[in-house]
C-alpha cells in the first residue's frame, strides 16, 4: 500500500534541494549540473549596418539567432541557464558598474517574456528604439565585458556542468590603437579558460572581410572534445549564423565513459555518445491549483495492516517456485541480474562485409576517446582505429552499459574523419556502435510463393516502381504532430493571435505521381486484377461458362438529389459518411479519391454547377 503526497516549494526552499538535482549515475561515473550560456553581443554602431543589399543587419542576425536558440532550449532544456549582454553601449548596468556594458538579461532560465524582451529590438523600428534606450559608443574595454560574463557565471549558486560565452561582433580588431586594453582581453581570456569557461567567436560579415589573426585568434578557446572554437568563414546568412551556433550550443554530454577492455591487463576509456535521438512530447507539469506553482511528488510505502511509515530496508522480493514462496534481499536480487562490470571487452575481428543491414535492431552509437580517467587512451584508440580502417575489419565486443545492465554484443564500425573544403570536420573519427541481434530477435518468415506473379507483372511493376522513385533523406521530414504541438506551446507563451501552421512534409503528392505514372496503374491493374476490380468497393468475380447472369444491383443511396443539394448549400455535406458520398460519385458518374475531403469537393463542384 503506498500513500502518495504532492507538495509544492518556494524558491527559497529549493535551493539546497537544487544543488543535487538532475544527476544521472551512468557505470561507475556521475554527471550532473546545468548548461549555462552567455550571449556577449557587440552593439557598436558598425553592427547595425546592412551589407551586400541585405535585408539584415549583423545586429539584427544576432537577435533573431539568439531568440532561436531561446525558443528552443524553452522546448528542449527549459532547466538551462541563459543570459545577454551588449557591450558598446552607450549607457550601462553591470554589478561592477563598468562603462559602456549592459547586461540585459541575467542567468537565468529561458521564457517566453524574455523571447518577447529580444523581439523588441528586431528590425528598423526595434534598432532605433535599441539607439534611443541604449545608445552607441567605441570607447568599451572587452577584457571587461569578459569580466562580466565571469561575474555572471560565479553568482550563480546552482551546480553548472557547461559553461560557454558566445561573442557575436563583426569588429576583427577592437583595440587595434590601443594595446593596454588588447592585453587585458587576452588575459581575461586566459582566466576564462582556466576557470572552465569555453569563449567561442561567432564573428559576422564586414567589408573587406574579417581577419581573425589580428586579435580573435588568442583569445579564443573551446572545449576539450571540440577541435577549435573559431570557424574560419564568417557568416554573411542568418542560416549560417544559426547553423554554427547549433552546433556549439548543442549538448555532447556522453552518456557514459567506460573502460574498453582489449585483454586482461590492456584497457583505455572511451566516451559513449548517441548520435541519433527519437523526440517526444514533454510530459505535462502537475500544478498546484491555489497558487499555479508545480507539484513536487513523493511516494511513501505503507504497512498494509498497520499502517506504519514502511522504510527500504523493511521491504524483500519474494517469488513463488515449486509452491514455495521465495524471499531475497533487494542487493540479492541486483546480484542476480549483474553479469560484470560496466564496459567494452573485445571479442575478437570480423570483415566489415559479414555485417549485414538486417542486423540493425536499433539507433547506432558512437564512441570516442576520453583522456579524463585513464592518460594515453586517444593514442591507443587511434591506433586500433587505424588497424580496422587498413585491414577492413570490424571489432566484435560484449558491451555493459552499467550496473545490472544484462550484456549486448556489439560491433564496432571503424569510420575515418571526413573534412569538407575548407577542413572543417563533417564526420568525426571513431567507432559506430552497432548493437547485435540475438538469434530470439530474428522472426522466422515463410517465403513461400502463395500466387506467384508472371514475368509481365513483375516487369510491369518494376516500371511503376521506378517512376515513383526519390532521394530520401530523413532529415527532410518533420513530425508534423510534434512540430505543431510546439507552435501550438510558443503562439501561448509569446501571446501570438494563432499558432502557425505547420506543414505535413510526410503526406504523399498524389498529383506529381499521377503525373510521373499515367497510365502504368490502370495498365497493372489489367495485368493483375480481374475485370470490374475497384479497389474503394466489393471484387465483381469473373463469369464462367455456363453462369446465370443475374440483373446488376444499382447502388442503394440513402439520401435524395434535393437533400444533396441543401447539404451542399448550406455546407453542411461534411456530416455526411465516406460510404455513403462514395455512392453519390458512383451513381453520378464522379471520379475521386478515396479520402472525405477530395468526395466532399468533387460533390459540392458538381450541384454547384448542375
Amino acid at each position: 500500500m503506498s500513500d502518495w503526497v504532492s507538495y509544492y516549494k518556494n524558491e527559497d526552499d529549493e535551493e539546497e534541494e537544487e544543488q543535487n538535482e538532475e544527476v544521472e549515475t551512468i557505470g561507475e561515473y556521475k554527471y550532473s549540473g546545468r548548461d549555462t550560456l552567455v550571449f556577449l553581443v557587440d552593439a557598436s554602431r558598425a553592427m547595425f549596418d546592412c551589407y551586400d543589399n541585405s535585408d539584415l543587419s549583423p545586429f539584427d542576425m544576432t537577435i533573431r539567432c539568439i531568440q532561436n536558440v531561446y525558443t528552443n532550449k524553452i522546448i528542449s532544456h527549459d532547466r538551462d541557464l541563459v543570459g545577454v549582454v551588449f557591450y558598446g553601449t552607450e549607457q550601462h548596468k553591470n554589478s561592477v558598474d563598468f562603462k559602456h556594458i549592459y547586461v540585459l538579461q541575467d542567468l537565468d532560465n529561458p521564457g517566453a517574456k524574455r523571447v518577447l524582451e529580444l523581439a523588441k529590438y528586431k528590425g528598423k523600428e526595434g534598432q532605433a528604439l535599441f539607439r534611443k534606450s541604449f545608445g552607441h559608443s567605441a570607447d568599451y574595454s572587452l577584457g571587461e565585458a569578459l569580466w562580466i560574463c565571469s561575474n555572471l557565471f560565479s553568482d550563480i549558486r546552482l551546480k553548472m556542468s557547461h559553461k560557454r560565452i558566445m561573442l557575436f561582433t563583426n569588429e576583427d580588431n577592437p583595440h587595434g590603437q590601443d594595446s593596454a586594453k588588447a592585453k587585458f582581453a587576452r588575459t581575461k581570456a586566459t582566466d576564462l579558460r582556466e576557470t572552465g569557461i569555453y569563449l567561442d567567436l561567432m564573428h559576422l560579415k564586414k567589408p573587406g572581410g574579417f581577419d581573425i589573426s589580428l586579435f580573435y585568434r588568442d583569445i579564443i578557446n573551446s572545449a576539450e572534445d571540440e577541435d577549435s572554437g573559431v570557424q574560419f568563414e564568417e557568416s554573411g546568412k542568418l542560416e549560417d549564423l544559426m547553423k554554427k551556433v547549433r552546433a556549439k550550443e548543442t549538448r555532447k554530454r556522453s552518456l557514459a565513459r567506460l573502460n574498453f577492455y582489449l585483454g586482461k591487463d590492456v584497457a583505455f576509456t572511451v566516451g559513449i555518445f548517441n548520435l541519433v535521438q527519437r523526440a517526444f512530447k514533454q510530459p505535462p507539469v502537475k500544478l498546484y491549483r491555489e497558487t499555479n506553482e508545480p507539484v513536487k511528488t513523493k511516494t511513501r510505502t505503507f504497512n498494509r495492516e498497520t499502517g506504519s511509515l514502511l522504510l527500504p530496508s523493511d521491504t524483500k522480493r519474494a517469488q513463488v517456485y515449486g509452491n514455495r514462496q521465495i524471499v531475497l534481499e533487494k542487493e540479492e536480487t541486483e546480484e542476480v541480474k549483474r553479469f560484470d562490470s560496466p564496459g567494452l571487452y573485445l571479442i575478437g575481428f570480423k570483415p566489415l562485409v559479414m555485417l549485414k543491414r538486417h542486423h540493425h535492431i536499433r539507433p547506432a552509437q558512437f564512441i570516442y576517446p576520453d583522456e579524463s580517467l585513464i592518460n594515453g587512451s586517444t593514442t591507443l584508440f587511434s591506433a586500433l582505429l587505424t588497424k580496422c580502417l587498413e585491414k577492413g575489419v570490424m571489432a566484435i565486443c560484449r558491451y555493459i552499459p552499467r550496473q545490472n545492465t544484462p550484456p549486448r554484443f556489439v560491433a564496432l564500425v571503424p569510420q575515418e574523419e571526413e573534412l569538407d573544403e575548407q577542413n572543417v570536420q563533417i564526420a568525426p573519427a571513431g567507432f559506430h556502435l552497432i548493437f547485435l541481434p540475438y538469434a530470439d530477435d530474428k522472426r522466422k518468415i515463410d517465403f513461400t510463393e502463395k500466387v506467384p506473379a508472371n514475368q509481365e507483372q513483375v516487369d510491369k511493376m518494376k516500371e511503376i516502381v521506378q517512376k515513383l522513385r526519390f532521394k530520401y533523406r530523413s532529415e527532410s521530414f518533420e513530425n508534423p504532430v510534434l512540430q505543431q504541438h510546439y507552435m501550438n506551446l510558443e503562439a501561448l507563451a509569446l501571446d501570438l493571435m494563432e499558432p502557425e501552421k505547420v506543414e505535413d512534409l510526410t503526406v504523399p503528392k498524389t498529383e506529381v505521381m499521377e503525373h510521373r505514372l499515367g497510365n502504368l496503374v490502370e495498365e497493372f491493374k489489367q495485368l493483375v486484377y480481374p475485370p470490374g476490380y475497384d479497389p474503394d468497393g466489393r471484387v465483381t468475380k469473373r463469369k464462367q461458362a455456363g453462369d446465370v447472369t443475374e440483373p446488376e444491383k444499382k447502388a442503394k443511396i440513402e439520401i435524395s438529389e434535393e437533400d444533396l443539394r441543401n447539404h451542399v448549400r448550406k455546407g453542411t455535406l461534411g456530416k455526411l459518411t465516406v460510404p455513403v458520398l462514395k455512392d453519390v460519385c458512383r451513381i453520378y458518374k464522379l471520379s475521386a479519391g478515396g479520402k472525405k475531403q477530395e468526395l466532399l469537393d468533387v460533390v459540392t463542384e458538381y450541384f454547384s454547377k448542375h
